[in-house]
Formats: C-alpha cells, sequence, structure tokens
C-alpha cells in the first residue's frame, strides 16, 4: 500500500509540475497578456498541490526506502534532493515574482529572464522525477521498456 501510495503522490507532483510548465508556454507563446496572467494565478493556486504532493511523495519514499540500500534507492534519494532544493530554492520563489508581476502587467527582460529560469528549473525536475518514477518502477520489478540505445547495444 506504501509503494502505491508514493507513486500516487509522485504521479500528481509530476503531473502538477508537467501541467504549469506547459501551460506557460502555451501562454506565453500564443496568448494575450491576460491568459500570462491567468496562468501565474492558476500556478500559484496549485502550489496547494504540489507542495503536499512532493512533501508526501519524499516522505513516502524515505520509509519505502529505510532498510534497503543500492544503487537506484541511493539515485533516487539523490535526485529527490535536487528536486526539492531545485523547487524550494528557485521554482516556487520564481512562481511568486513572476505572479506579481505578471499581476502588475511588468512583462520585461526580469520578468523574461526569470520565466526562462523557471522554465530549464521546471523541465530539470520533469526530467528527474520522470526517472525517480522509471527507477521506482524497476524497484517493484515492473518491467520497464528498454530504450532503442540500450536495446541495440545488446
Amino acid at each position: 500500500m506504501k509503494s502505491k501510495l508514493h507513486a500516487a503522490f509522485g504521479a500528481i507532483a509530476l503531473l502538477c509540475i508537467a501541467t504549469f510548465w506547459t501551460s506557460t508556454v502555451v501562454s506565453e507563446l500564443f496568448m494575450e497578456p491576460a491568459a500570462v496572467v491567468a496562468v501565474k494565478n492558476a500556478i500559484l493556486a496549485g502550489m496547494w498541490v504540489l507542495v503536499p504532493a512532493m512533501a508526501a511523495t519524499g516522505g513516502s519514499g524515505f520509509a519505502l526506502a529505510k532498510g534497503r540500500s543500492g544503487r537506484l534507492i541511493e539515485v533516487k534519494s539523490r535526485r529527490m534532493k535536487f528536486v526539492a532544493a531545485n523547487g524550494l530554492l528557485v521554482l516556487l520563489p520564481s512562481a511568486f515574482m513572476l505572479a506579481a508581476w505578471a499581476n502588475a502587467g511588468r512583462f520585461d527582460g526580469v520578468f523574461y529572464a526569470l520565466q526562462a529560469l523557471e522554465l530549464l528549473a521546471g523541465a530539470t525536475n520533469i526530467t528527474l522525477l520522470a526517472l525517480n518514477m522509471r527507477d521506482g518502477m524497476k524497484l517493484r520489478g515492473r518491467r520497464v521498456a528498454a530504450s532503442p540505445v540500450a536495446a541495440a547495444s545488446r
């Protein structure tokens, strides 16, 4: 049961970050400034889902790893520490600043520089969480499809 909850929390966190990232890109590239403001405000509201999901993912992962060792456990733990630091030190403050600036109509070079940093940090977290999900499936004994490169090298 713990592993199913862990997987659910991780999936929710990954889905939130991917949704925030995609919504940001679409609104910035194809929509009016009012839509960008709405997306920035929605992302802040979505933090009420993301932050508890990330905390629950980390806590349940720590509980599942208790008494276990191995390369995958260590790699997942290291990734999760980076994801948490990236989220707390870059993504969360950026979300607040970008929402405030968007609400004030401040779409200047500093806004877009911070937006680029946030997109890079978000893409990094999406990648790391997806890798953790893959490795979690390996740990659980679920079959994970091999990449074409890995399959060709056999």
